[in-house]
């Protein structure tokens, strides 16, 4: 139905131990340049030097790009940039509330939703992944009661606090993990659910695409050297 995006598997499933039942880049100013130099670590981990293979062919063709990899991720975050612009400050208060990379915030967006524009013009507005997805960052209705307008500082709020838990409950998880690997493992199971996250190698195994985490987190770098 949303031919823009990949519906989510089980998109921020709660661990079932606590509940039982979603090539080339351009700099857009110098400031962005110096933006991208300041807070590169948050409280959570170095989003730049976490590890990814980029999109996989599948999400690729999302955009009928014809190759894969870290150059599709950062092409389809480009893309997005434009639209991700309306919500950077909402994107910023959430972020510092949280002490997440606004960067990483935006990826998820990106990867989501494409920054609302293939979930602006649904009935009611803001669903995607079969009416499964809500908002931006496309917070499941199954697994949690979604909070604010789909394009809130709310809903931001809401869906940034859903993966710190999961940053918290992957951190417990996988101790001797670094703190960039348990980063990405957080992200891979804010798509699928701490639980489907099996193994660092395998990371990505059971998420949307296969490559939900390598996607969001090259994604995440594009942005960040791109003014989030």
């Amino acid at each position: 139905m949303f031919e823009n995006v990949l519906p989510d598997l089980r998109h921020q499933m709660a661990p079932e131990r606590t509940r039982k039942g979603s090539g080339n880049t351009q700099e857009f100013s110098t400031s962005a340049a110096r933006n991208s130099k300041s807070k590169a670590k948050m409280g959570y981990g170095d989003i730049t030097q976490v590890e990814m293979s980029g999109a996989s062919s599948k999400t690729s063709r999302q955009d009928k790009l014809e190759y894969d990899g870290v150059r599709a991720s950062h092409k389809m975050a480009q893309t997005d940039v434009r639209r991700m612009e309306k919500y950077k400050s909402f994107i910023n208060n959430v972020a510092e509330k949280h002490d997440v990379d606004p960067a990483v915030i935006a990826a998820i967006i990106s990867r989501g939703s494409r920054a609302g524009n293939v979930i602006f013009n649904t009935t009611p507005p803001g669903w995607g992944d079969n009416y499964n997805g809500f908002g931006l960052m496309q917070v499941d209705k199954r697994y949690h009661e979604p909070r604010g307008a789909w394009n809130s500082e709310e809903h931001l709020d809401q869906a940034t606090g859903i993966l710190v838990n999961f940053i918290q409950l992957i951190q417990k998880k996988f101790p001797s993990w670094s703190t960039e690997q348990q980063l990405k493992g957080a992200i891979a199971a804010y798509n699928t659910g701490d639980g489907g996250v099996e193994s660092y190698e395998s990371v990505d195994s059971r998420t949307t695409g296969k490559d939900y985490s390598n996607d969001v987190v090259a994604r995440a770098q594009w942005y960040k050297k791109n003014g989030f």
